[in-house]
């Protein structure tokens, strides 16, 4: 999927120019078109007429217009500040969730902001975020403002050596490769009776899961830790000193019927570095 574009669910918030931002840097890496998406929902306006009617309410053309010419405006601005780049925009209609899901399954990557303009000021990460980092057909990449580290710090991924996992792993190695940063392959195990380390099963286990990239990235600086503690915490606290933390969309742990496991949803909330949610297409 090189070629394939970098779509960027834009809403002109703060939070989605951070997001741009992200997905543009990475563009110039890889060398990837960049599409802004501003997803228009029209609101509905609850005027009573009888039990469960609602009328809709639709925006005149020049509400629209507005829109049209943010989107715009957007992706002229970042394809001047990039001009190696093809950068374009384009406004769909719909629930946002359901549309950028849509679209998923063309892009190489997905790169959200954590709360658009539609987001309570309590959660630090949104309800789109959310459902599309669970439902996307390709990684998504969830940036929050403020959360943006050193260029030299390292790209940290959580492995359980589980098939979504080892495709997390994948994608964190090419990230690391790319950025010519250290990879930090981190397996979180529950300390026993006194404490005892995790087994030398688990070792080899993770060391066989490495063992390709390793090949692959001869030059690549790659280290493997295992940590005695809960997955989430240990990926929530390496992430203050990451630049990404990548994690596969369900962990051993996760239940069959859930798209989005309990660890990826919890690092998407609290990390303190854009999160990228990896699995199989």
């Amino acid at each position: 999927m090189r070629d394939a574009e970098i779509l960027v669910g834009y809403d002109g918030s703060t939070d989605a120019s951070v997001a741009l931002t992200w997905a543009l840097d990475e563009a110039e890496r890889s060398g990837q078109p960049v599409r802004l998406a501003y997803v228009f929902e029209w609101l509905t306006v609850a005027g009573w007429i009888g039990p469960g009617v609602a009328p809709g309410v639709w925006p005149d053309d020049a509400a629209r217009q507005q829109v049209d010419d943010l989107v715009r405006k957007a992706a002229a601005d970042a394809a001047a500040a990039h001009p190696g780049l093809t950068v374009s925009g384009e406004v769909y209609d719909g629930p946002p969730a359901l549309v950028l899901q849509e679209r998923s399954t063309e892009a190489g990557m997905l790169v959200l902001g954590s709360r658009g303009h539609g987001g309570f000021a309590g959660l630090l990460a949104g309800s789109t975020a959310v459902s599309v980092a669970a439902h996307a057909h390709c990684p998504v990449i969830v940036v929050r403002d403020g959360t943006a580290h050193g260029p030299a710090d390292p790209v940290t991924v959580g492995v359980d050596t589980s098939q979504p996992s080892l495709v997390a792993l994948g994608f964190a190695a090419e990230r690391a490769a790319q950025r010519r940063v250290p990879l930090r392959v981190l397996h979180a195990w529950t300390p026993g009776p006194g404490g005892a380390a995790g087994t030398p099963d688990e070792q080899a286990a993770v060391d066989e899961a490495v063992e390709p990239w390793r090949r692959t990235f001869p030059e690549l600086d790659l280290t493997v830790e295992l940590v005695g503690g809960n997955p989430a915490a240990t990926l929530i606290e390496a992430s203050r000193s990451a630049q990404l933390v990548v994690v596969g969309s369900r962990g051993r742990g996760g239940l069959a019927g859930m798209l989005l496991g309990s660890v990826s949803q919890q690092v998407i909330q609290h990390a303190g570095c854009p999160v990228a949610v990896v699995r199989e297409r």
